[in-house]
């Protein structure tokens, strides 16, 4: 694992030489079919180096990381063209890129707090330093409180389970079952919101909105797996009291996951509206994660990487049609099946995914969860169906809005979209939909 690390350490000069803007993308190309061909152990944790370490969990999102940060560099090329500190932002992106491969790889768990922690900074500076309006301060400052006030609980909770075992590493605290009511809801805080669950998910919207297509991208594409992943690795010792208390987490995640996908109807902004949808569907991995079944983490998972792709796939999109209208307004944005055809299709294969029709990964994520939920307890079908259908209604609404319709002549600057742009397109839709064919390598984790 730190030969990966020491590649991208080395990547961190070319970001401030001349003309070096597609070179680094290409090295984070080369970098991912050289983590693709990882020998991996199934069963547990492999290519152990210091602390560092892999299993198939981790090795889906570092995976996933790195195309994200990929995709990034390939949607800001107008950062590139205006010079516009171009240099300083392939910084920011390969520090995070950095934070990111720590967090998923580290193996104890107070560094993986500290790298958790860690990648709140490069994007905070990607939302304030390269946002459009004058609000992207709060929205970093929402962004930075909400996950602040709850990860000071986790420090603590690390603090105390060491002190008590005298062991931090995730491995080994699957021996252990901490049934600690206090423990339990400080540990699980700060994922919750980074999640985020419904009630603690006010600053997705507003950091979605203000960000760069950029930081749109790695906000939904990671920064909520980081929450999932951290539930996922806790759960392991926390199993006893998990099972007194999660109803509670299912029953607001589905209820405020129904809520979710109504409130998606009443958006105008582009961004917006895929910023609740991201919220709707994070509210089935909670779902997945706290029922404590294989089919439930399976799901999670599953539901993660497909959203990954998924959600940043449509971000820019948005941010295609942003830089022909000037606008994000569904109101603005008319008509654009006569502008760019082929964008529509890109619009439809899209969110065809997102609303979880075949052969996409998050078709089989939901299978899975509505199965575990199911098993669980059958009355919630009831919400199942209802969140289900919704988050089809607002992805119809979603294509069916600024497609048709007269467009609007105010509109002063227009051009079809570019080799760069279908490509941008996809390098997320192709993974999504090709991955279905290679499904147990998931399921082995498990």
């Amino acid at each position: 694992m730190m030969k990966f690390l020491i590649m991208l350490i080395f990547v961190i000069p070319l970001c401030f030489m001349k003309n070096m803007f597609w070179m680094v993308q290409m090295i984070l190309f080369f970098l991912v079919f050289l983590f693709m061909n990882l020998s991996l152990n199934v069963n547990m944790y492999s290519n152990m180096s210091y602390m560092y370490s892999c299993d198939l969990m981790s090795f889906g999102l570092i995976l996933l990381s790195i195309w994200i940060c990929v995709l990034m560099i390939t949607a800001s090329e107008n950062l590139f063209k205006l010079k516009f500190y171009d240099s300083f932002f392939l910084f920011n992106i390969i520090i995070l890129l950095l934070m990111l491969y720590l967090t998923f790889s580290v193996m104890n768990l107070f560094m993986f707090y500290l790298f958790f922690e860690g990648s709140l900074i490069p994007t905070l500076m990607l939302i304030i330093g390269w946002g459009y309006q004058p609000e992207r301060i709060q929205a970093g400052m929402y962004l930075l409180f909400y996950t602040l006030f709850a990860s000071l609980p986790l420090l603590m909770g690390i603090f105390y389970i060491f002190n008590e075992v005298n062991c931090i590493m995730i491995y080994f605290l699957k021996f252990f079952n901490m049934n600690f009511y206090l423990l339990y809801i400080s540990m699980i805080l700060a994922f919750l919101v980074k999640m985020p669950m419904y009630i603690t998910h006010l600053w997705l919207p507003k950091a979605h909105v203000e960000a760069p297509v950029s930081g749109s991208m790695i906000l939904a594409g990671i920064m909520l797996k980081l929450g999932g992943y951290g539930l996922l690795r806790i759960m392991i010792f926390l199993q006893e009291i998990n099972m007194k208390l999660n109803y509670v987490w299912i029953i607001i995640s589905l209820l405020g996951g129904f809520y979710i996908s109504l409130k998606c109807f009443c958006q105008v902004d582009i961004k917006s509206l895929i910023a609740y949808s991201s919220v709707a569907h994070m509210s089935f991995v909670i779902c997945g994660i706290m029922i404590m079944n294989y089919w439930g983490f399976l799901g999670s998972y599953l539901l993660m990487i497909g959203h990954g792709l998924c959600s940043s796939g449509m971000f820019c999109l948005a941010n295609i049609n942003y830089e022909r209208i000037n606008s994000r307004s569904l109101l603005i944005n008319k008509s654009m099946i006569n502008f760019m055809p082929s964008m529509s299709l890109w619009w439809f294969l899209l969110l065809s995914s997102n609303m979880a029709a075949p052969p996409s990964l998050n078709l089989m994520g939901e299978i899975m969860l509505i199965n575990s939920l199911i098993s669980w307890c059958s009355l919630s079908m009831l919400m199942l169906m209802l969140v289900s259908f919704f988050s089809a209604g607002y992805s119809l609404y979603l294509y069916s809005y600024p497609q048709p319709g007269k467009y609007y002549y105010g509109m002063y600057s227009f051009y079809m979209g570019t080799s760069r742009e279908y490509l941008l397109l996809m390098l997320p839709w192709l993974p999504l939909n090709i991955l279905v064919m290679k499904i147990d390598y998931s399921m082995i984790w498990f």
